[in-house]
């Protein structure tokens, strides 16, 4: 049996992981991208103007990781959505707002019918 490649993804065009774990990591072609919060990867704080402005600086940071990995957003899927994580905490990190997580395919897409 051989060997499935693991590789770690870090970029310094996102914020740095606040704790034990990876910005994403590559299993194969599957990209698991840890939850990133809306911090300004300059000031590492978290943007001004509630939930909408950090869910889109959130979206920024994913793009810097999907880009470090050589894909983008259309490797998360834009359509025939992917299975769905949804869970709720107590308090994210640093008093976030929104954390948004994805689960990405490297390479090519195409559907099977």
């Amino acid at each position: 049996m051989s060997a499935v490649i693991r590789k770690i993804i870090h970029t310094a065009a996102a914020p740095a992981a606040i704790g034990p774990y990876s910005q994403a990591v590559v299993v194969d072609r599957t990209m698991y991208i840890s939850g990133q919060l809306g911090m300004d990867v300059a000031s590492g704080q978290l943007v001004a103007g509630g939930v909408q402005a950090q869910a889109k600086q959130a979206l920024i940071n994913m793009g810097e990781i999907l880009k470090a990995a050589g894909c983008g957003y259309e490797n998360v899927f834009k359509s025939n959505f992917p299975a769905r994580a949804a869970y709720q905490v107590s308090a994210l990190p640093r008093g976030g707002l929104v954390e948004i997580e994805a689960v990405a395919v490297l390479g090519p897409i195409t559907d099977a019918s």
